[in-house]
């Protein structure tokens, strides 16, 4: 029952409502940025094992331990000493309920697309520590401090690790303690704010960018932060990647990277850390913004995953999902895969970093096979040779990471962006025109999307790039991939709902011009109907 429900007695539930008010709920404000925080050590007998997991009352299923336990470590052909840092997805358990207290629906309203919390899966990030030491048995101290949440906050979520793991490792569970409850004082997750989270006497300020960007990019609302001390560290993006660093050796190809995400293609990228690996898989994720991906992705994939048999399959078609790996042996187990990247340690040629080349999948069959692209695939769209020529000049100019990143973002931002258009302008003519709302009649319906239609209207309205080939084609794929499906589900939902706000519109207009006649009396009952549910327009 609602304790805030006024359709009982006035007298308990009201002093009941009024308690519950002045009560949060404990770790609410925890809950609406974590799931989590686990420590994950080596246990001689037993392997990787969850030592601890914070708040002591979070519900993890075994199954989702299991998972966090062999995504936390590094494999051993990683050879990872020192600190490492790098993250993980994981499919929740079917069933479980959210912790996040009815707060994901506010959040993921205001919020892009790319940036709402996840549903059906969680994020992990993993501050990883294998030091010498001569007091355990195996002569290495190895542990990991690992945050579970929804949000795919990397940037964010790796700094706050940078602050505290190293301090957990000297101090352990009362540092953790401590930095726990500090989180749940932190103000809510809200786009378009400018946000001051302190913990362990430093204070990170973030922006979550909103759904639609104000003008000039500044935030809507500016807490007050001349007071502030220590001063904030600002972080200039919660989740964006130095995508130029992420493909310095791909550079050339980034055309092909595009369309394959593009169309939602079976990728398996195979790197010499999970760091590497976790960052690769990101960027490419990130790559067709402000299109959200629709695919699954696996940013750090082991053997001991729980859907490692399902993607490993030789039965059927490999699935629409993105893999990073460190383990050699994968190169087994995916050969049969069709587009194969195979990193390796950066290596320059001269000035530049060298370049991998796209090399036939055939040569992909043993454990030192060489870095390449392995794959058949064709690209649809020519390459932008003078936007790489760009790239390749700023890094013999020493053109700062951060300012390439920023030239490499805004290029397959637009590119992405002129390929949509053309969509959502076909989407706009499927609407029906505003003078068909009767306030006495159904609402009327969206027309269906046609393909054949659409690509009429490419001929007059295709989209505005130099880039030549054939956007036919590459149409006509994104329409058989995850991503068009995702995407169309969503806009087409929208639609649905701007119809009905439109159709309840005409009623409210309708009733306070108080019309009289045969047409009225037909319709009231209809019309009344309709108004109670579209309320929430």
């Amino acid at each position: 029952m609602d304790p805030f429900d006024s359709s009982d007695s006035l007298e308990g539930p009201s002093k009941t409502a009024a308690t519950n008010a002045e009560v949060p709920v404990p770790w609410s404000r925890f809950s609406a940025w974590l799931e989590c925080v686990c420590v994950v050590t080596f246990d001689l007998e037993l392997g990787q094992a969850i030592e601890l997991v914070y708040p002591h009352d979070v519900k993890l299923t075994e199954k989702e331990k299991t998972s966090i336990c062999y995504l936390s470590f590094p494999d051993s052909y990683s050879g990872c000493l020192g600190d490492t840092q790098f993250s993980f997805r994981l499919r929740q358990s079917v069933g479980r309920s959210s912790s996040w207290f009815g707060h994901e629906d506010a959040y993921n309203r205001d919020a892009p697309v790319t940036l709402q919390k996840e549903h059906a899966h969680f994020h992990g990030y993993v501050y990883f520590r294998q030091v010498k030491d001569a007091s355990v048995k195996r002569g290495y101290f190895q542990k990991s401090l690992v945050v579970v949440s929804r949000l795919p906050f990397g940037n964010l979520f790796h700094s706050l690790l940078q602050v505290i793991a190293p301090e957990y490792f000297e101090k352990h569970e009362p540092c953790l303690e401590t930095v726990c409850n500090e989180i749940d004082q932190w103000p809510a997750p809200v786009p378009g704010q400018t946000l001051n989270l302190p913990v362990m006497g430093v204070v990170m300020q973030v922006q979550i960018p909103p759904k639609v960007e104000t003008s000039g990019g500044s935030p809507v609302k500016q807490p007050q932060t001349e007071n502030l001390l220590p001063a904030p560290t600002v972080l200039p993006s919660v989740h964006e990647l130095d995508l130029f660093k992420c493909f310095q050796s791909v550079l050339i190809h980034m055309q092909m990277l595009w369309e394959l995400m593009l169309l939602g293609e079976p990728v398996v990228v195979m790197a010499p850390s999970p760091t590497v690996s976790s960052e690769t898989v990101l960027a490419l994720v990130s790559a067709i913004a402000p299109l959200r991906y629709c695919g699954d992705y696996r940013p750090y994939f082991t053997i001991h995953d729980s859907e490692f048999k399902e993607y490993t399959t030789r039965t059927q078609a490999p699935p629409n999902v993105i893999l990073g790996v460190t383990n050699p042996f994968f190169i087994k187990t995916f050969h049969c895969w069709p587009h194969i990247i195979r990193l390796g340690d950066l290596k320059m040629s001269g000035d530049l970093p060298k370049q991998v080349k796209v090399k036939k999948l055939a040569k992909l069959k043993t454990l030192d096979t060489k870095t390449g692209i392995y794959t058949a695939y064709k690209t649809f769209l020519h390459k932008d040779k003078s936007f790489i020529k760009r790239l390749l000049k700023g890094i013999q100019k020493k053109r700062p990471s951060e300012v390439q990143s920023a030239i490499l973002r805004r290029h397959l931002l637009e590119q992405t962006e002129s390929f949509i258009l053309p969509l959502e302008r076909y989407l706009e003519s499927l609407m029906p025109p505003q003078r068909s709302m009767s306030p006495w009649k159904t609402p009327p319906q969206i027309r269906s999307f046609s393909q054949d239609e659409f690509m009429k209207t490419l001929e007059q309205a295709g989209p505005q790039l130099t880039l030549k080939g054939d956007w036919t084609g590459l149409y006509r794929r994104f329409f058989r991939s995850p991503n068009f499906d995702g995407w169309y589900r969503l806009r087409h939902r929208e639609m649905t709902q701007k119809v009905e706000c439109l159709h309840l519109e005409a009623i409210c207009a309708a009733k306070k011009g108080n019309p009289t006649g045969s047409e009225q009396d037909e319709g009231s009952a209809d019309m009344e109907q309709r108004q109670i549910r579209g309320r929430d327009c």
